[in-house]
This record gives C-alpha cells, structure tokens and sequence, in this order.
C-alpha cells in the first residue's frame, strides 16, 4: 500500500512541522457540503439534457443522503481499527472485511421514507419492495455490491443499497483519528480508506492546484495519483486522451493502451463547478464514444451499475 493512515503520533516529527511543498495524499470528504453541492450540479446538469429524468432522480436521492445524514449521524471510535489495518497493511475500512453494524441498516430504511412520498412508476415499486424485503437480504446483496458482483437482475435495487452504504462509510471515514502518509509502493488505484475504486479523476484548484486526486465511489475520499499515469494498470508510456467538444474541455477520457481501460478526468481549472458522480453521469456519451474505441471502464458510477457480474 503506497499510501497508508496511520495514527498522529507515529507521524515523525520533521513530517508534522515541515509541510511547505508536501502534496497531501488523501483528502477526507466534506460532509457539511458534500451532497448538497452534488444535488446542485445534478439539477444544473439536468437541465435540458436528454437524461434529465434520470438526473433529477439521483438529485433526489442525494438530497435525502443529506437529510438522513443530518438525522442519523454516526459517532464511532475507531482506534482499534486503525491499529488492526496497520497490523494487517489493509485499509483501514476495507469494504471486503469490515464487519458492518446495522447502523446502514438505519440509514436505508431513512432514505426508504425520504424517497418514497415522491416516488412514482417503476421507483416506487423498487422502494416498496425493499421496504418488505428482510433485513438479512439486504446484507446478501450488500455483500455482492461491495464484492463487485454485479447481477442485472437487482440493477434497480443496487443505488438505494449503495446510498446507504456510501453514505455509512462515508461518516466512518471522517472520523478515522489519523492521518494519511505517503510511502513508496505501487497499487494507488484503490482507495487507501475502504479499497474501494474510483468514480472519477479531478484535476484541482485551491491549494492543491493541477494534482488529480482519484474519487473513491464508497467512503468519498480521495486520494492522490499522479498525472499521466494509468489509474488501473499504473503504466506510462500508452496513454491518450478524448474530449467531446475540445482541448479545453473540462471533460476528458484518459485511455491506457496497455491495459485497455479508461477513466473518466475532471479539470476544474476549465469549470470550477464539476462535480465527480454528477459531471459523469451526465458524460455518458463520452462513455459511450471510448466503447467504441475499445475501452473498456475501470471505474464505477454509484448510479450506473453494470449490467453483469464481473471479477476483480
């Protein structure tokens, strides 16, 4: 693992003074802003699109994400799991392992009633049969979510599990009393806090201007990779890149030759406004245009499953 969480007091001493130049390697998500800013640019995006529908209906579910959120908060101590992740050089909340409690399953049955007054058709049905569902089907298909085993079958159930869940992690990670350290090492294309993968790659303003960060599509943390670097395959020397409109577009594709995937980048210097899970999903002709290529994607919207079971 090339970046790893490590309690504050084991960070040395040079590390905690000198930080002038240091590239941060992970940043945590900003719960207080986190979903209202996404539900924001998901209506703005949906605005004349030809997926507005859809767009409207993930700007729903993010807003009742930040609903449940202000009305089920999750005050955990996590000290023993940090030590346990450093004992095993695992993440400390590896989505594989991590022994959940049923505090998603709170979380789910609160989104279930947020949603439900204005759900209609084929929603509403997907919402009133996971409301009758028991509790340990839901764990079953959690299970094969977090394993990324997709089955087409449970396709419409799959964002309200996810919703739940990310949203779980989310809080979980925020709360991890350590801070992140950069090692030498390979594998940065999965999360360094649950192992998950990402959504998207943003290239950034602010303090930490033109470094792209990976945005993990479980907890919401990102973390650092460096540009011009397969975020699947970690190669250099074949990658190319496509953009819908122009060079200067804020939306681009960056393809791996050698291993034949690619992953969607996000430039906020072009528009300070993208937002990763809500600028993706409202790129899918983008996607569709590097299928066409023959690119398979490495990443995974949590509102756009795919249709069937695949390996890690």
């Amino acid at each position: 693992m090339s970046i790893r969480i490590v309690p504050q007091e084991q960070l040395e001493n040079n590390e905690k003074s000198s930080t002038v130049g240091v590239i941060p390697p992970l940043l945590f998500a900003n719960l207080k802003s986190l979903y209202s800013s996404r539900a924001e640019r998901l209506r703005q995006l949906a605005a004349d699109h030809a997926l507005s529908d859809y767009l409207n209906f993930a700007a729903a579910m993010v807003e009742a994400q930040q609903k449940v959120l202000h009305d089920h908060p999750l005050l955990v101590d996590l000290t023993d799991v940090l030590v346990q992740a450093q004992q095993n050089n695992r993440p400390p909340l590896d989505a594989s392992v991590f022994p959940r409690d049923t505090h998603w399953h709170t979380l789910l049955h609160a989104l279930i009633e947020e949603l439900m007054p204005a759900a209609n058709g084929q929603v509403l049905i997907t919402l009133e049969n996971l409301k009758k569902m028991p509790e340990q089907e839901w764990e079953t298909l959690a299970d094969s979510l977090l394993a990324h085993q997709f089955n087409g079958e449970d396709n419409d159930k799959a964002p309200f599990i996810w919703a739940a869940l990310s949203l779980y992690w989310a809080q979980m990670a925020t709360q991890l009393p350590g801070k992140a350290k950069a090692e030498v090492g390979e594998h940065r294309q999965f999360c360094p806090v649950c192992g998950g993968i990402p959504v998207y790659g943003v290239v950034q303003l602010g303090t930490t201007s033109g470094l792209r960060y990976l945005h993990c599509n479980l907890c919401e943390s990102e973390w650092h990779m460096v540009r011009v670097k397969c975020s699947n395959c970690e190669a250099t020397g074949n990658l190319n890149y496509w953009s819908l409109d122009s060079e200067e577009s804020a939306i681009k594709a960056e393809g791996c030759g050698d291993c034949g995937t690619y992953i969607k980048l996000l430039y906020q210097e072009k528009d300070h406004r993208v937002e990763a899970v809500a600028d993706d999903l409202a790129s899918l002709v983008l996607d569709i245009k590097m299928e066409e290529e023959g690119f398979s994607r490495s990443s995974i919207n949590p509102f756009l499953f795919p249709e069937y079971t695949t390996a890690d």
